[in-house]
């Protein structure tokens, strides 16, 4: 008796998920949806403008170098924003930049840590003499965050998740 509710019970589960998934597919298949995605417009056409400085940054040590734009830039990149949007990012880098500075600290400590704003290039020296040159002007990011461990070529981390980014990086 137990068996053959257990039965019916399973074949009721199955068909009314074959019937939901049918159902779904058919319903969805002629419509297009559409997803509404904020444009950061440094992204969307709007190119972030060169910068002032021509200067190199060399690194040769285990580091984290944040990056940012230099006055006259920064002066264009607000220009060129709406307002509203541009105060928000700036808004949102201060946290992003203060945590990941946070938990580079906490988690790994002998990472140095330098900030570039006047420079134009990250020159990146390994261990083995090879060198990696990151020119920032050609980074369509007003902000962001380098680290290298002097083995591998550096990573760019993104600061919402860097706990897995540079994890991953210098566990490889």
């Amino acid at each position: 008796m137990k068996l053959k509710s257990l039965y019916n019970f399973s074949f009721i589960a199955i068909a009314s998920t074959v019937m939901l998934s049918y159902s779904c597919n058919t319903n969805n298949s002629n419509k297009a949806i559409a997803v509404s995605t904020p444009q950061n417009p440094l992204v969307s056409g709007i190119k972030k403008s060169a910068s002032t400085y021509q200067d190199t940054l060399t690194i040769q040590t285990p580091t984290a170098i944040f990056y940012h734009p230099d006055s006259v830039q920064l002066l264009k990149i607000k220009a060129q924003t709406d307002s509203t949007f541009y105060e928000g990012s700036m808004h949102e880098y201060f946290y992003q930049m203060r945590n990941a500075r946070i938990v580079i600290h906490k988690t790994w400590p002998l990472l140095s840590i330098i900030e570039s704003k006047n420079y134009r290039y990250l020159l990146f020296v390994k261990k083995d003499g090879s060198k990696d040159l990151i020119d920032l002007d050609k980074k369509n990011d007003a902000f962001g965050l380098f680290v290298f461990n002097t083995k591998k070529p550096a990573l760019k981390v993104d600061m919402t998740n860097i706990e897995t980014g540079i994890s991953f990086y210098l566990n490889e």
